[in-house]
């Protein structure tokens, strides 16, 4: 959606305080404005479609139709260009891993400072992931303690991917950031971007999120010095 602002944002959760107060927050930033809210995951998803913000943050827990639901559904869209960030109160919501996995762009926990509130809405708008180190660990763990998952069109897609390309990935499902990969590469982070890129483009994985989950699920970060 064109606003005044460089990045458009939609609040969705069902405490009208919460709500008041992100937009509080939000709007003393120049380059953001909040152009709706809603109050439930139904009228989240019909805003974020009438609306069509850059990005959603989303309340995990709401009343009818919840925040992994909701979305589900939005991102299920094919014209579909709207990032969401759940909100949490707990990092340890059992909810994460799902809404990840449902098209969430990453999570922030509801009493987040502000300024980092801020600082992961524009890094999820320039299509970063927000994954706090606690999530990505206990991802990490809970898919070591289970089998890769036998996809054969996973496996095929990873195929496509040159030495360099699946181990960047494998750096990725790490967690490391594109300067922390440049520096394992040694190369530029120039390189890493391009490297991320065509990573994303082979898999068709909309963000590093997805590339984190396709790792872990195709046993990527089992072979070799990967698994380390």
């Amino acid at each position: 959606m064109t606003t005044g602002a460089d990045i458009s944002v939609l609040v969705a959760d069902d405490q009208v305080l919460v709500r008041r107060g992100f937009r509080m927050v939000l709007e003393i930033e120049a380059d953001l404005e909040v152009v709706g809210e809603a109050g439930d995951g139904d009228e989240a998803v019909a805003e974020a479609r009438r609306l069509r913000p850059d990005v959603v943050l989303m309340d995990v827990r709401m009343p009818g139709t919840d925040g992994i639901e909701a979305t589900r559904r939005l991102t299920a869209d094919p014209g579909n260009t709207t990032r969401v960030v759940m909100l949490t109160t707990f990092d340890m919501d059992e909810y994460v891993y799902e809404a990840l996995q449902a098209g969430a762009s990453g999570f922030l926990l509801k009493d987040v400072e502000p300024e980092l509130l801020v600082a992961g809405i524009r890094a999820v708008h320039a299509g970063e992931s927000l994954l706090a180190p606690t999530v990505t660990r206990r991802m990490i763990e809970s898919f070591l303690q289970r089998p890769p998952t036998l996809d054969r069109t996973a496996q095929q897609r990873l195929g496509t991917l040159t030495a360099r390309e699946r181990e960047t990935l494998g750096l990725l499902a790490r967690g490391l950031t594109n300067a922390e990969i440049a520096e394992e590469l040694f190369v530029s982070e120039t390189t890493v971007k391009t490297h991320v890129g065509r990573v994303l483009m082979k898999l068709r994985l909309r963000d590093r999120v997805q590339a984190v989950i396709f790792a872990y699920e195709t046993g990527l970060v089992r072979e070799g010095p990967l698994a380390r």
